[in-house]
């Protein structure tokens, strides 16, 4: 089971995004200069069909790119309703935010939140502004401390 920081909510980071955009810069670069070669050698058509080919890698870099972006504003926001609770948590029961671990990043009814080496599951209310704490016993014990 996965539990996460509250450290780790705070400054997650997607390592995909920067690799997506260094292969786009790179194509990028690749493009412009298959593009030069072929304006420069015009009676070979091989530097147009490799430009060609980098234009459509591109286009598919930049679309997936644009997914991730669309994933990681969700994912952020997320993890912005979450950073509150675990406040809340830790303020209620005399802990500090690093104290307390969760293993989810959405805020949802049935997560599990652990402390002091103890399970909780969260219950929230219908309109979520408050929560109960009910003990949880997990099966699986091995835990994976995301930080």
């Amino acid at each position: 089971m996965t539990f996460y920081t509250y450290q780790y909510l705070a400054d997650h980071q997607q390592i995909n995004s920067v690799i997506n955009y260094a292969v786009i810069l790179i194509l990028l670069g690749l493009l412009i200069g298959t593009f030069m070669y072929y304006f420069r050698h015009r009676l070979q058509t091989k530097y147009r069909d490799i430009g060609i080919i980098i234009l459509i890698l591109l286009m598919i870099f930049c679309g997936l790119q644009v997914s991730n972006l669309e994933e990681h504003y969700t994912q952020q926001s997320e993890a912005t309703q979450m950073k509150p609770f675990i406040e809340a948590v830790a303020r209620d029961h005399g802990l500090r935010t690093n104290q307390v671990v969760v293993n989810s990043t959405t805020l949802k009814d049935g997560i599990i939140v652990r402390f002091r080496k103890q399970d909780y599951r969260v219950n929230f209310s219908p309109n979520g502004d408050n929560y109960t704490l009910t003990r949880a016993h997990v099966v699986d014990h091995h835990v994976y401390l995301q930080k």
